[in-house]
């Protein structure tokens, strides 16, 4: 793709999903593009973003919201962006930047490498996020201060770089560039194994349990909130990075369930290893 010097504030933007995150995006991008538009198939959604303003253009058909963009935005669960990369094609023949910002990123980073050349692909991920998903719940400032993971493509131009760093710099987000593997080993621990955690742990009081409920366990549990809907996605995308982290975690699991039940100075001794670490990750 010839690189003609993307300039956001000249630019023609299609987001393709008006949830959490694609709304999100949408209240930080919409003065500082020439033109934003949205695709979504909730009509209430779009509705919502008309009467708010939150877009220049909302709609349901693709025709309407992708003809002329010179960026396109996937903010939909990971299966709707792998879809709507592979039909991208019969909507847009020109020179076209194409941007997602799916949890997993090797299926995605697959996929975009099979988009005609008059594309220029990059991935990206936003590392925030709430448990309660849907428009109404976006925020402009979801993404200030917020890792952001960008994974470029071997055919990725320094134009699709450029565009990237102009939305993170609106955003207020901070670019973290990985190739896809890492990302997905990585965020395997750091943010799908806390979802499993959450879930698991939201599964084990009784409705007795509720007037006893306080921070520390609406914290942790916190997490088992997001619908699964968009979970499932993210889970089945990357298993088998999930399924090392689980075994990981159940080996820890049973160091503590032995430390406790036979040797509490070995169990003080766990503690205060993962208070130190806890430490060392969070500075």
């Amino acid at each position: 793709m010839d690189e003609t010097g993307f300039s956001l504030k000249d630019a023609k933007i299609a987001m393709i999903g008006l949830g959490l995150m694609g709304g999100s995006l949408a209240l930080s991008l919409r003065h500082n593009c020439q033109r934003l538009s949205a695709l979504d198939t909730n009509l209430s959604t779009l509705e919502l973003a008309r009467v708010q303003k939150i877009v220049d253009v909302a709609d349901s058909d693709p025709d309407k919201v992708l003809a002329d963009a010179d960026l396109v935005i996937l903010a939909c669960p990971i299966p709707a962006i792998i879809e709507w990369i592979n039909r991208l094609q019969d909507y847009i023949h020109h020179p076209c930047i194409v941007m997602d910002i799916g949890s997993t990123k090797r299926g995605i980073v697959k996929a975009l490498e099979t988009l005609p050349a008059n594309f220029d692909p990059i991935g990206g991920h936003a590392i925030c996020g709430r448990e309660h998903l849907s428009l109404k719940n976006a925020e402009p400032a979801l993404f200030h201060q917020a890792p952001f993971a960008l994974t470029p493509l071997a055919r990725t131009s320094s134009n699709a770089r450029n565009a990237a760093l102009q939305i993170l710099e609106v955003l207020g987000a901070n670019p973290l560039w990985c190739n896809a593997n890492d990302h997905d080993r990585i965020l395997a621990n750091t943010s799908h194994m806390p979802y499993l955690l959450s879930s698991a742990l939201a599964l084990i009081p009784t409705e007795e349990a509720i007037p006893f409920i306080g921070s520390g366990f609406r914290s942790t549990a916190r997490l088992a909130g997001t619908p699964s809907s968009m979970m499932l996605g993210v889970l089945l995308s990357n298993h088998d990075n999930i399924l090392t982290a689980l075994r990981q975690i159940q080996g820890q699991l049973s160091q503590l369930e032995s430390a406790l039940e036979n040797d509490p100075t070995g169990l003080q001794a766990i503690l205060d290893r993962a208070q130190d670490q806890y430490h060392t990750l969070m500075q």
